[in-house]
């Protein structure tokens, strides 16, 4: 009863008029930014935040602007994904697996829609799993140590390359070739620089921006300009903007498995949407079998991963507010936002501050639905894109692109890495190799590293520490199963065809 006292008391906070616009604006804006690719929420809410403090907002409308602005931006990332094959961030990778070949076939208006509502319950779900389990679920998070991390981190790595069809191979070399690229630059633990080749603007590492853009953006321009043989564009022009009753009985269940999914691995500090999407499209994947057609445009392949984003950026905040942990990198800048008016997150912040909690707790149902209220009518708008030329839609892709790519360190050498990743990427996509697990590779390489390392410095070098706890045990177990099993599968199935065809 106290916990819906505090959550009525939360919605007269989070419903006053100032409140409200703060909720509406941000939610906007964390649209739009979300839509370009490079920039994230991480970036939204960083810009945001010295503004909403030099405007003097009070504490609790400066964070319902910042966790809209957060919102926004995992709703609005799906739309380059499907649209253009070019993920707004990391989380929206699994989106475009099946969403953009929704779009080549017509139907980029129901994958936005469809994704907009899958949205919308994920970050539903999560929000009423903040309000019923915020304080059991941080003291299960405090479970998971480094070695636990490590583990979690490979099961996702055995979901994506599991379950790649009949190319795990190819899915593990992209997934090898990611980790490698991560090793690049500054090693934060000894200060040597690996693998730079003395080259001073590879000293920071690889910017996720330069890779991602390249990967996906450039080797996507020169796909098009291979099949490009007249002024039309290649995507066909869609036709309806609104999924139907049919689509949407389809992709319920998985919807909300995915937010559930999603949910718990956002409670998990540093684990994030990336770790989420791979595990939720991997296990849908998985349970359609034969009746799924995921990389060719299923539109289960968009709902889940969909759901599982906005399922893991809302669990993120229940760290943030219990344990004074950041639950993602969007959420550690909100950390910094409340250091600005001397607030400090943690266990004490509930009795301390209970109107600034539960006014952010009673503003993300709100955002989350004008977020589904502001995406839907514009659906019409966003597929708009699909009619442009291929001579006006390349050079826009690849001037979008470049923007994105120089503004982090204003300098040609990362364009001229962005051209050099298309490149390769290009070459590896003719070849049937896939990307996501590329990215997936390249997103989670540096947090498995400084697990690992983390791990074997408690034990002084000692492995057996990888698989001690039953958390680990369990999670090791599941990546095996996750990589043995779909092989042996397609193995009977083969054995089993001769034999059907010789009874016949």
């Amino acid at each position: 009863m106290d916990t819906l006292q505090y959550l009525l008391a939360g919605f007269g906070v989070a419903l006053t008029p100032a409140n409200l616009a703060m909720a509406a604006l941000g939610g906007l804006i964390g649209t739009i930014v979300g839509m370009l690719p490079g920039l994230g929420p991480i970036n939204g809410v960083a810009i945001l935040m010295p503004l909403a403090f030099a405007l003097k907002l009070p504490p609790e409308t400066a964070l319902i602007l910042l966790a809209a602005v957060y919102m926004g931006c995992e709703f609005g990332g799906r739309i380059s994904s499907i649209l253009l094959n070019v993920p707004g961030d990391a989380g929206a990778i699994m989106t475009a697996m099946d969403g953009y070949p929704m779009a080549r076939q017509g139907r980029g208006g129901v994958a936005l829609s469809i994704s907009a509502w899958s949205s919308f319950i994920g970050s539903l779900v999560a929000t009423i799993g903040i309000v019923l389990f915020a304080p059991l679920l941080a003291r299960w998070a405090l479970a998971f140590g480094p070695a636990e991390y490590f583990a979690l981190m490979c099961f996702a790595f055995a979901c994506i390359t599991g379950l790649m069809g009949d190319a795990p191979m190819k899915a593990a070399l992209a997934a090898v070739l990611g980790l490698s690229l991560s090793t690049v630059g500054l090693d934060s633990n000894s200060g040597v620089y690996r693998f730079t080749g003395g080259d001073v603007h590879l000293s920071d590492g690889i910017q996720f921006i330069v890779v991602v853009i390249g990967v996906f953006s450039v080797s996507e321009i020169l796909l098009m300009l291979e099949q490009h043989h007249t002024s039309d564009g290649v995507i066909k022009a869609t036709g309806r903007a609104l999924f139907n009753l049919k689509e949407m009985a389809q992709t319920w269940w998985g919807t909300l498995r995915s937010a559930l999914v999603g949910f718990v691995v956002g409670v998990l500090p540093g684990a994030g949407a990336t770790i989420a999407s791979a595990m939720t499209y991997s296990m849908e994947k998985r349970l359609a079998g034969a009746d799924g057609d995921f990389g060719n445009g299923d539109i289960r392949g968009v709902a889940a991963p969909e759901a599982a984003n906005n399922a893991s950026a809302a669990g993120s905040f229940v760290p943030m507010l219990t344990l004074g942990v950041p639950g993602s990198g969007t959420t550690a800048v909100m950390v910094g936002a409340l250091s600005l008016y001397n607030i400090t997150p943690g266990p004490a912040l509930f009795q301390q501050n209970p109107t600034l909690v539960w006014g952010l707790i009673a503003s993300l149902f709100i955002a989350n639905l004008m977020l589904l209220v502001i995406n839907i009518p514009l659906v019409s708008v966003f597929t708009r894109m699909l009619r442009t030329p291929n001579w006006l839609l390349v050079p826009a892709i690849l001037a979008i692109s470049a923007v994105g790519v120089y503004s982090v360190h204003a300098t040609t050498f990362d364009l001229l890495l962005m051209s050099g990743f298309g490149v390769v990427a290009f070459l590896l996509r003719k070849q049937g190799v896939p990307m996501a697990p590329l990215i997936l590779g390249f997103v989670l390489g540096d947090m498995m590293e400084q697990n690992l390392r983390r791990a074997l410095s408690i034990t002084n070098g000692e492995l057996g520490i990888l698989v001690e706890s039953p958390i680990s045990k369990g999670l090791w177990l599941l990546a095996a199963a996750m990589v043995t099993v779909p092989p042996l599968l397609r193995l009977l199935a083969r054995r089993r065809r001769p034999t059907v065809a010789a009874a016949h």
